[in-house]
């Protein structure tokens, strides 16, 4: 667990197809993300890159220290500056808030369940296969395979609300405090209202840590809250 849990924002790097941005690549962003790294009052994140069309980003990392931020090729092709600005400063201020930390963790935790069930179910197969499966501890086997198939819908759900619709609204709160013109945020989700938010890489564990909504599920389900009411907030400051 103590590696998983150091390792755990490379492990949601690697899992979205998140690439670190080379040298001299896009500069203009380098110097957006330091700008208001400053005005926040923590390290820089490192940047990283999603080759993917659709407009949307994301914040991992257990601690402002050890954080990165991830913006897909999409939304840097489509933004302007103050558009940008607005993106950047939403998931640096869920870097500032820790709500990178918990929403990271709780990933990893749920890949880590998954795989533990996965185990319990082999094991079921492999132990009715050979016969005598209570003699080598197969009822147990079974017991905790199922606990284990049981469980994981259960912390699936606990990551939604680990980072609730209510942290998305503060980040778009301290995301605006941070550029000063909430105006750029709420055209940058306006765009994306109108393109797409959906990242080919994202799952249902992932989705909670991005800026918008990256997968296609109705609103009863949605990790995050309704664009047009963020918009509306925004629009209203």
């Amino acid at each position: 667990i103590a590696i998983t849990y150091y390792f755990s924002d490379k492990i949601v790097l690697s899992i979205s197809g998140a690439r670190e941005a080379k040298k001299g690549e896009y500069p203009y962003l380098v110097n957006v993300v330091e700008g208001l790294s400053i005005a926040a009052g923590i390290p820089k994140p490192k940047i990283y890159i999603m080759d993917d069309p659709a407009l949307n980003a994301f914040a991992t990392g257990t601690s402002p220290e050890k954080a990165s931020v991830a913006f897909t090729t999409g939304l840097l092709s489509t933004m302007n500056r103050a558009e940008l600005e607005g993106v950047a400063a939403h998931e640096i201020s869920h870097i500032r808030n820790y709500d990178s930390r918990m929403a990271t963790i709780a990933v990893v935790m749920i890949g880590l369940i998954a795989i533990l069930s996965d185990i319990g179910i082999r094991q079921m197969f492999w132990n009715r296969r050979g016969g005598g499966s209570r003699d080598r501890g197969g009822g147990w086997a079974v017991i905790i395979g199922l606990a284990i198939m049981i469980l994981a819908p259960i912390v699936a759900q606990l990551v939604r609300l680990a980072l609730s619709r209510q942290r998305e609204y503060l980040a778009d709160a301290s995301g605006a405090q941070l550029t000063r013109y909430p105006p750029g945020l709420a055209s940058a989700l306006e765009k994306i209202k109108a393109g797409s938010a959906q990242v080919q890489r994202a799952s249902d564990a992932t989705a909670s840590l991005y800026f918008v909504n990256p997968l296609s599920v109705g609103q009863l389900f949605s990790t995050h809250p309704p664009i047009d009411k963020r918009i509306g907030i925004l629009r209203s400051m």
